[in-house]
């Protein structure tokens, strides 16, 4: 099966039989173990025990601590372009039995069914040698453990990590490098590890170096936040580093809510309306807690509200509406149970 990316083109998405995830959550509970002793502590993606708040803590430790240059790296569509030999080279470091390697094999290159919708015919049929399925339970291990091996090079003797001092901080495919200063011999040391090394492909028009200052007024996006420098609310003559939910996070919450409260979904009785909301409402509340949320937690509980407003007055046959001498905002916290942030 294939998913559109955003640029239109198809990315093979892997969905197992309930036979082969059981299989595969067998395989990942043994050699979860046995890489995860092997994973650097700049790793936070898809490790027990690790969340994405851990990376944007490291990071805002970093720039506290005078780190303000910052390689802020994309990799281009790197989950369908991983080479399956040098992934396997990975794996069979640490494992030598042969019919589990056989078997990761078999997972890396099961067959891509493509089809046009559209002309129709007969699917074409093929075998991919490059990327991990998407859909995997397998996958997410695998693809962290290709990228370990930058964080390995990273911190040898002759990476930044060691003659630049530098700092990697890496959350699956996202990865930024925080530094006193980036130079041109570690730029060129990402582009030969990553490109020449790895065998990857840098995107380099959303890759860029940054000076992350007070007086710069330059910003960051890393895992849905964005780092910046903000002046003081009370006027006074400093600017403090905050940590906030970038413009897109705030935006795609806005999408997924404007998608629940919707004219489609006039018929859906309230109580079972307001329950999804609230669980969409918490679970965004619950990643965005790191640093400080508040204004982004403001501007989507007016969204909420507005549009819950509006979306129940014009219920067909039913409208609702708070009686008289109550807000909208009391009758949706109160009666109805909205639970704003």
């Amino acid at each position: 099966m294939c998913i559109p990316k955003a640029d239109g083109k198809q990315r093979p998405l892997g969905i197992p039989t309930v036979r082969d995830r059981v299989v595969q959550t067998a395989a990942l509970l043994i050699l979860e173990p046995i890489f995860e002793a092997d994973f650097l502590p700049c790793s936070y993606g898809y490790r027990p025990g690790r969340r994405a708040q851990d990376a944007l803590q490291a990071i805002g430790q970093a720039l506290r601590e005078g780190y303000t240059a910052i390689y802020d790296a994309d990799l281009h569509g790197y989950f369908d372009t991983i080479p399956h030999d040098q992934l396997m080279a990975c794996v069979e470091r640490r494992v030598a039995d042969r019919s589990v390697l056989r078997l990761l094999r078999q997972w890396l290159t099961a067959p891509v069914e493509e089809r046009d919708e559209q002309t129709g015919g007969r699917p074409r049929v093929s075998r991919p040698t490059r990327g991990t399925p998407q859909g995997g339970v397998i996958s997410p291990l695998l693809a962290n453990l290709y990228l370990h091996w930058l964080d390995v090079r990273f911190h040898r003797r002759e990476g930044p990590g060691t003659w630049a001092q530098a700092r990697l901080v890496r959350y699956a495919d996202d990865f930024v490098i925080v530094a006193k200063a980036i130079t041109p011999r570690m730029t060129a040391w990402v582009e030969h590890t990553v490109e020449d090394w790895l065998g990857l492909t840098i995107n380099w028009e959303k890759t860029r170096v940054i000076s992350l200052t007070p007086e710069s007024g330059a910003s960051v996006d890393f895992l849905g936040y964005t780092f910046r420098y903000e002046s003081d609310r009370f006027g006074r003559q400093r600017r403090y580093q905050t940590a906030v939910p970038s413009a897109k996070a705030v935006a795609r919450q806005r999408a997924a809510l404007r998608e629940l409260i919707s004219r489609r979904h006039r018929w859906v009785p309230i109580a079972v309306l307001i329950g999804a909301i609230n669980r969409q409402l918490r679970g965004w509340s619950q990643y965005f807690s790191y640093g400080y949320p508040r204004r982004a937690h403001r501007r989507v509980n007016a969204f909420v509200i507005e549009r819950l407003t509006t979306h129940l007055t014009r219920r067909s046959q039913r409208p609702c509406r708070p009686p008289a001498g109550m807000s909208w905002f009391a009758f949706l916290t109160g009666r109805l149970g909205l639970e704003v942030l």
